[in-house]
């Protein structure tokens, strides 16, 4: 049985989901059980049920309202198009339900003025909510047995609002008492991604891209033979084909390279995905629904060291570089502490650390907190910022066990001004950061070296 995840793209009009039921139908096929689906949100509602989510916290209740009707006349059009004349009024009927909610919820975000963790989660969780059963309709009308399954009541999750952790025991014993009997009856069980709940059955959501997580819980949680993602790219590519056109498909990773590309910026997968994978040694294939004929991209937990120098290589913009020095602190304990508490305090990540006796560089992609964080350095060190830098991460297993690749790296890019450079305590990647505008020119020169 195998666990396949369609994203946004995949379900963004009725075409897409008649791709979705014909790939669905062949996985069928093929194993005789399932498969399980786990679905986005239609292509862009995530996004406009966040934003009215601002409106309506802002006060701005007439503009959240027509949005909201706007988004239920997409999903009742879908919902028409795509269910059969028994099914679809029931659908209907639900679809209505779940915007009556909405915006009863946004009329009351109105009077309040404040948007909690809480209520946000309960708005953004509708997009999958409602997709999901869109697409257990459509199977139903197109004769299989698609079986709609609440995430809610299967993806148990701590309280941790907008990026609840799962909690895989609970989880997995959802999933085994809810899902894993209707697979053995012959149904296609089908739930909404990025959607979870606390034991006492408040609505969570596992951050934005969790879809893509979700499918790797339930995968794991049932044991799955292997979880696909589908999308709208046909697997993972050795660059980002927007600035190297030239990219190839990587037929194969290993969970480590996956698991390194996904989180230094690659977004085919969500950094999150490959944990639960890693935990079951079940294989993930990335994949093309609009050309669900080709191999994709397997990732495994076998190396790939024999397959070239470097693997792989993925990029960040808009970071923002800190530098924080103190000649007071030279060869004194507790410097770094200071430092990363600080980073801590304000629940801000940090992707790449550079380190000598009296400073230490840091980038982090989230520019919420800066000014605080800044503020609260500059009480025990002198604190610099640069903004509009750009991370360059090139990813091998051979980086591991070829001490050559390294430097060849950092020596193709001569040319370009490298603010830092780091390789990380795995030897798996190598890492550089540069202006943002010299990105494009580093990535092609790396690209030209290593994989043209």
């Amino acid at each position: 049985m195998v666990v396949q995840k369609f994203g946004g793209t995949s379900v963004a009009d009725p075409a897409a989901v008649r791709r979705l039921i014909d790939i669905a139908r062949a996985a069928r096929t093929r194993d005789g059980a399932g498969p399980v689906l786990v679905v986005s949100a239609l292509s862009g509602v995530t996004v406009a049920l966040l934003n009215v989510a601002a409106e309506a916290g802002a006060g701005r209740v007439e503009p959240a309202l027509s949005h909201v009707e706007e988004l239920r006349e997409r999903h009742l059009a879908m919902a028409r198009d795509l269910a059969g004349a028994g099914q679809a009024p029931d659908l209907a009927a639900l679809i209505t339900a779940e915007f009556d909610q909405l915006a009863a919820v946004v009329k009351a975000l109105g009077v309040l003025r404040e948007v909690s963790p809480a209520t946000l989660d309960v708005i953004a969780a509708a997009g999958e909510l409602l997709s999901s059963r869109i697409v257990a309709g459509a199977l139903v009308a197109a004769g299989l047995p698609g079986e709609w399954v609440d995430a809610r009541r299967v993806v148990i999750t701590n309280g941790l609002q907008t990026r609840a952790v799962p909690l895989m025991a609970e989880t997995t014993a959802a999933l085994g008492a809810l899902v894993a009997p209707l697979v053995d009856a012959g149904r296609m069980p089908v739930l909404g991604g990025f959607v979870g709940a606390t034991i006492e059955g408040r609505t969570t959501t596992l951050g934005r891209g969790g879809s893509d997580y979700s499918a790797a819980i339930v995968g794991a949680g049932l044991g799955a033979a292997e979880i696909q993602i589908w999308t709208d790219v046909d697997g993972m590519l050795t660059a980002d084909p927007r600035i190297v056109p030239q990219a190839r498909l990587v037929p194969r990773l290993s969970f480590a390279e996956a698991a390194e590309l996904a989180y230094f910026g690659a977004k085919v997968l969500h950094p999150s995905t490959i944990h639960p994978a890693v935990e079951r040694n079940i294989p993930v294939r990335i994949l093309n629904s609009r050309k669900p004929e080709g191999s994709g991209t397997l990732i495994t937990a076998e190396s790939t060291r024999g397959a070239g120098s470097l693997t792989a290589m993925a990029a960040k913009r808009d970071l923002t570089v800190v530098d924080v020095t103190s000649s007071r602190m030279l060869m004194a304990y507790g410097f770094l502490r200071q430092v990363f508490e600080v980073f801590e305090r304000f629940q801000t990540a940090v992707d790449v650390v550079t380190t000598s006796e009296v400073s230490v560089s840091v980038t982090v992609d989230d520019r919420r907190h800066l000014d605080a964080i800044v503020e609260a350095l500059s009480a025990f060190a002198e604190v610099a910022v640069e903004p509009e830098m750009a991370l360059l991460c090139a990813v091998g297993d051979r980086l591991r066990g070829d001490p050559a690749i390294a430097p060849r790296v950092v020596g193709v890019l001569e040319e370009v001004p490298l603010r830092m450079i780091s390789q990380a305590a795995s030897r798996r990647n190598i890492t550089v950061i540069m202006r943002q505008a010299d990105l494009p020119h580093a990535m092609h020169r790396l690209h030209e070296e290593f994989f043209e």
